[in-house]
């Protein structure tokens, strides 16, 4: 296949000047798929209605078949088609969250998505982007978009077009290049089936913002990872590159040397605790301050592809960050990546 490049950097602020935007929208209605960018990481995308193109997600990231996808809309409105009357505290969250990155897992009425985007499951997710293009394409096509991240499963996500680019060339239609995703990890996913709500999968929208906008509606969430899973990200190996990670904590101790040659040993830590690795070793920022979770929640999926990269590294250590309502998320993507593999510093 070959997969079509539309660059459309310069029409940020009014896709409809782009001039091919109408080969994107015809391939899209078409059953077509393509990555499509957005304020989380970038999607491959296809019309959430239509069960041969919902399928094509399926195969061209290699993707298990119960895992279901996230449906993405430019309106409210859209809602209707698909879901039952919001409950009204559903819709306090969505009017202070949306457009943004938060997934509300719903009741889903049959009968207008496909089957395949849940799962087979009576549920569907549903996010509204507000990536100025991913929007802009949302409106124009006015379909509902089911979209995955853009990539091979279980691989990094994407936050750049050279990611989806490496991962999907000659798979899909095409990819909507545009700058570097903002947040830089997938949306924060809430299912709202039943009250009080469960975060399945955290984001940047924390349990602390849900809850200040709703008091005591979060309850802890305990999903058995041996039943189906009903939001990305929850059952499957993720975000996993080829080179092995190993998550380190406690890197102010002192990291022994013995002998060992670290010249082929990655340490991905925050500028600001770098005295502490290996002089030998191969230093890649994760973020400035370790204090900065923005920037390495930003960060993290670039590093994460830039180790295989590099023929150089032959084992790669990431910073660990101390738990805590801030840092959930990004230490959620990085035990899956590292395959809960954790050490302290005194042990190396």
């Amino acid at each position: 296949m070959d997969t079509k490049i539309w660059d459309v950097r310069e029409y940020n602020e009014d896709l409809q000047q782009y001039p091919k935007i109408n080969e994107i929208k015809d391939i899209v209605l078409n059953g077509g798929l393509i990555g499509l960018p957005t304020e989380t990481v970038y999607g491959l995308a296809a019309n959430a209605t239509d069960e041969e193109a919902v399928a094509k997600i399926y195969e061209a990231k290699g993707r298990p078949s119960d895992n279901p996808l996230i449906v993405h809309i430019h309106s409210k409105g859209q809602l209707k088609d698909f879901t039952y009357t919001l409950d009204p505290r559903v819709e306090k969250l969505m009017q202070a969250f949306w457009p943004g990155p938060i997934s509300f897992i719903l009741p889903l009425k049959p009968g207008y998505l496909c089957r395949k985007v849940s799962g087979g499951l009576s549920s569907v997710a549903v996010r509204m982007p507000s990536h100025s293009v991913g929007r802009q394409l949302l409106q124009i096509i006015n379909e509902p978009l089911a979209a995955p991240s853009a990539n091979l499963s279980g691989r990094p996500s994407p936050t750049t077009f050279n990611h989806v680019y490496q991962d999907l060339n000659g798979r899909i239609d095409g990819i909507v290049q545009a700058e570097q995703s903002e947040e830089g990890l997938e949306s924060t996913v809430l299912d709202c089936t039943s009250f009080p709500y469960k975060i399945a999968r955290p984001g940047s929208i924390t349990a602390a913002m849900i809850t200040e906008i709703l008091p005591n509606s979060i309850a802890h969430a305990d999903y058995n990872d041996t039943e189906q899973p009903i939001a990305p990200g929850m059952k499957y190996k993720h975000y996993s590159p080829n080179t092995p990670l190993t998550i380190i904590t406690d890197i102010e101790s002192k990291i022994g040397n013995d002998g060992k040659d670290w010249s082929s040993i990655a340490f991905i830590v925050p500028s600001n605790k770098v005295a502490f690795i290996p002089s030998e070793a191969q230093f890649i920022q994760l973020c400035q301050d370790d204090n900065d979770v923005k920037q390495a929640s930003h960060n993290l999926y670039d590093v994460l592809h830039s180790l295989d990269e590099n023929e150089n590294i032959s084992a790669a250590y990431i910073y660990g960050f101390e738990l805590n309502d801030n840092t959930e998320a990004i230490m959620n993507r990085m035990l899956k990546a590292a395959g809960n593999h954790i050490i302290k510093g005194c042990e190396l």
